[in-house]
């Protein structure tokens, strides 16, 4: 029973089929061959079947179908819902059968299948950066396209203002045995951000009178954020022959906050000179701080009448412990080596007193 309902399934379908063909101006169906059309018939519909039961093709999937030709595909003319159920061969011969214009991206050629004005790999000819500008385009370093304030004053950036600051590092009392001198350490700086003038001085007094001062004159220049480049004069007076030099160097802090003086100088009888001097300021508390300091000088002559040997001459070390009690003001005590070496050694052990001694400092740091 089954059977016969299949066959007459068939039967009509091969008829309509036909009459759709002689519709069409095409060859009439030989009735004859009738169940060969309904063998291929069912074979057909089982086929469709499986497929329909397949995911459905994917752009991606039909960009890779080996055999398939791009050339007359219009993707703006298909349907996707027509796509599914149909396998690659399916596809192709679609694609092959149908004789329609398949352009990609709607591209429009003299001929079906010139592809010369496409890219499908992302080449170079499709690329949306790089290249020329526009002929039109804004130039980037005028976005004001020539307009000014006019009658409104220019803005004033803050690197334009100029500012001043004081900072006294050392002002302490030195106690040795038999001796006490008075030591100060400080600067000024007045300018703007990157270019200003600096003042920098330190010296000990003794019984009243100078006993070595050294005062510098510098134009300090920043090259980073926390470094500046000097140029400038450095003045030596006190005890035995004032001195001149010209000096450059630089000033400021180091990675991991070491604060630096680096300084070399030249004067007119050609004298050379180089100066070093580090610290680092070690937070114990928010307000209890120990800093570490450490000077040292080196001469390229001896100069008997200041204490200064060629090479080495002097060295400082010192532990100082200072508590903030303000940002502005903190008093310090501490503990001081100080030494010379070479010639400047010799001439102080031979006017009887001690080339190596050890100091106790006590003092105020301020800054305004």
């Amino acid at each position: 029973m089954m059977n016969r309902r299949t066959n007459l399934i068939a039967a009509l379908m091969v008829l309509k089929l036909s009459s759709a063909w002689a519709q069409e101006g095409q060859a009439p169906v030989d009735h004859s061959h009738h169940s060969v059309a309904a063998k291929r018939i069912r074979s057909d519909v089982k086929s469709r079947e499986k497929s329909a039961t397949a995911p459905a093709a994917t752009a991606t999937d039909m960009g890779a179908m080996p055999g398939m030709d791009h050339s007359g595909m219009d993707h703006s003319k298909m349907n996707h819902h027509s796509m599914q159920g149909m396998t690659p061969s399916d596809m192709t011969g679609a694609a092959q059968n149908s004789g329609h214009d398949m352009n990609h991206g709607g591209a429009t050629s003299g001929k079906a299948g010139d592809m010369s004005g496409m890219n499908h790999g992302g080449g170079e000819s499709m690329s949306m950066q790089g290249g020329s500008a526009p002929p039109d385009a804004r130039d980037p370093h005028a976005y004001s396209d020539g307009y000014d304030f006019g009658p409104i004053p220019r803005p004033k950036m803050g690197d334009e203002d100029n500012f001043g600051s004081l900072l006294v590092d050392r002002l302490e009392s030195s106690t040795t045995r038999g001796s006490t001198a008075m030591t100060y350490d400080w600067q000024a700086w007045y300018g703007q951000t990157y270019d200003r003038a600096l003042i920098r001085a330190e010296g000990e007094i003794e019984s009243g009178t100078f006993k070595d001062a050294r005062n510098e004159l510098l134009w300090a220049h920043a090259i980073t954020a926390y470094l500046d480049t000097q140029l400038g004069v450095r003045y030596d007076s006190g005890k035995g022959t004032d001195r001149g030099w010209l000096a450059f160097g630089i000033q400021g802090l180091l990675p991991y906050w070491l604060y630096v003086e680096a300084t070399a100088y030249v004067n007119e009888q050609g004298r050379t000179a180089f100066r070093l001097e580090t610290e680092y300021d070690l937070l114990l508390t928010q307000k209890l701080i120990l800093q570490p300091r450490i000077e040292t000088n080196f001469y390229s002559q001896r100069d008997d009448t200041r204490d200064v040997s060629s090479g080495l001459s002097n060295i400082e070390a010192g532990l100082r412990l200072r508590y903030e009690v303000r940002r502005e003001f903190a008093p310090y005590v501490g503990i001081e080596w100080a030494s010379r070496f070479g010639s400047a050694a010799d001439n102080i052990r031979a006017a009887g007193k001690d080339a190596e001694e050890a100091r106790l400092v006590a003092g105020v740091r301020l800054w305004f």
